[in-house]
């Protein structure tokens, strides 16, 4: 198929009239194709519309989703409209994705490894992200694996497609994706709001994590044919989520389904919590079960702040509170190499939040100042050894402010910035608008 726009072909966009020289294709599907283009001297996407998807409503839409501007710099949005009197159709530009941000298929298909606090971090920024989105009345409508891309070394995320997004609770437009549909939109039911697409983003970070979909068990493993009428069953008529405690008729088949039971073991128990609400209540309940997007942010901040290392093998574990106290206080094995995970020390700071001190930890102003609520912008700590003998770890200052630290005996002494409180049982510190005490 030839493509749409010839090489070096000149484009405006709108409303600034400005040059848009198209420069090479990158890719295409049935909607459109997007292509390298150089608007005003600046490299962009440019996606163009096939005739067939160019329609005066998806025109409309686009012009309002350029006037209201994106909810949040993740977010790939439509920066301005491009049209050219001998090309039928219109398009968009909107600014480069950055080579380093690789598609979800590449870690469904194990073509990239992240750790687990990459994958926690793609969590967190994907559920603030789409939080954003719905607090401005816009919803999605087609959360899938396609729209989303990732740096696997430090999780940022960006997210793609942005112009099927419109006003929550517009009648018209794209259903969605196979697979990650809300069950009341396969069967028929429903049209997409921002309350599917909270199922679509629960199926999403399923995946993410578990490499598997949490409806796909025993149920799709006796389909002889996959075919329209088994999905509508499958997804929409008769869903059941693969862990459901109660009812089992859709667990794992051992040898089809290992990936799923391999990962969920890894997981702690709140963590697999939030999965069984949004794949039980979730479906039963599409408007008041569902896992809000600041659940998922806050569990994803407790993930990362689980991790501990197993000195064995290295590889990331989990610490989980639940599962300590059931064992009666027993060292975890090491989900890789099954050795014995020797916990580190670990800050309590407040009533509920849980640090655990590892090599690389790091606290940011989240942790410690109600006022800064997820912010990750710079550390303020950071766990470093002592300067003359490497035996010793400590929590060190790297904030602009002086903290107070209190040992065990009730001897306290200023923490500036540079300094360090060591790493013993029963220390406190106070960070100025909350306090910490360090368990070992």
């Amino acid at each position: 198929m030839n493509q749409i726009l010839e090489t070096n072909q000149i484009v405006r966009t709108s409303p600034s009239a400005l040059q848009c020289r198209v420069l090479r294709l990158l890719g295409g599907g049935g909607q459109g194709e997007v292509y390298l283009a150089d608007l005003h001297g600046k490299l962009v996407a440019l996606k163009w519309y096939r005739p067939i998807a160019a329609t005066p409503r998806q025109q409309t839409g686009l012009e309002e989703l350029v006037r209201k501007g994106s909810p949040d710099e993740r977010f790939l949005w439509p920066l301005e409209l491009a049209f050219d009197p001998q090309t039928p159709g219109f398009g968009y530009v909107m600014l480069l994705r950055e080579p380093r941000f690789k598609s979800l298929y590449d870690l469904m298909k194990c073509r990239i490894a992240p750790s687990f606090r990459t994958l926690a971090t793609v969590g967190l920024s994907l559920s603030d992200a789409f939080l954003r989105l719905h607090s401005q009345g816009l919803c999605y409508r087609d959360i899938n694996f396609g729209n989303v891309f990732f740096d696997p070394d430090t999780g940022e995320v960006l997210i793609c497609d942005n112009d099927n997004v419109a006003v929550d609770g517009e009648d018209e437009g794209v259903l969605g994706t196979p697979r990650f549909m809300a069950p009341e939109i396969v069967r028929g039911d429903a049209r997409p709001t921002s309350q599917s697409d909270l199922f679509s983003l629960a199926v999403l970070l399923f995946y993410i994590f578990m490499v598997h979909h949490p409806l796909e068990g025993a149920q799709e493993a006796s389909i002889k044919a996959l075919d329209a009428p088994a999905m509508k069953w499958l997804y929409g008529t008769k869903p059941v989520f693969i862990f459901d405690p109660v009812d089992r008729c859709n667990a794992p088949v051992p040898g089809l389904h290992d990936n799923a039971v391999i990962y969920w073991s890894i997981y702690p128990q709140f963590f697999r919590d939030l999965f069984t609400k949004a794949f039980t209540d979730g479906i039963r309940d599409p408007r008041n079960g569902r896992v809000r997007e600041s659940e998922w942010r806050a569990t994803m901040v407790r993930l990362r702040d689980s991790i501990v290392y197993c000195p064995a093998c290295n590889e990331q574990n989990f610490y989980d509170g639940d599962a300590l106290k059931a064992s009666g206080g027993k060292a975890p094995a090491c989900w890789a190499c099954q050795k014995e995970v020797r916990l580190p020390p670990r800050i309590r700071i407040g009533k509920s939040t849980i640090v655990m001190l590892n090599h690389d930890t790091r606290l940011f102003p989240h942790h410690v100042d109600d006022r800064c609520g997820y912010d990750f912008s710079e550390p303020i700590a950071e766990v470093a050894k002592h300067p003359t003998d490497a035996r010793i770890w400590g929590l060190k200052n790297v904030s602009k402010t002086q903290w107070t630290g209190q040992i065990a005996d009730g001897t306290t002494r200023d923490v500036p910035p540079g300094r360090s409180v060591t790493l013993a049982a029963g220390t406190r510190i106070n960070f100025g608008q909350r306090e910490g005490e360090i368990r070992v």
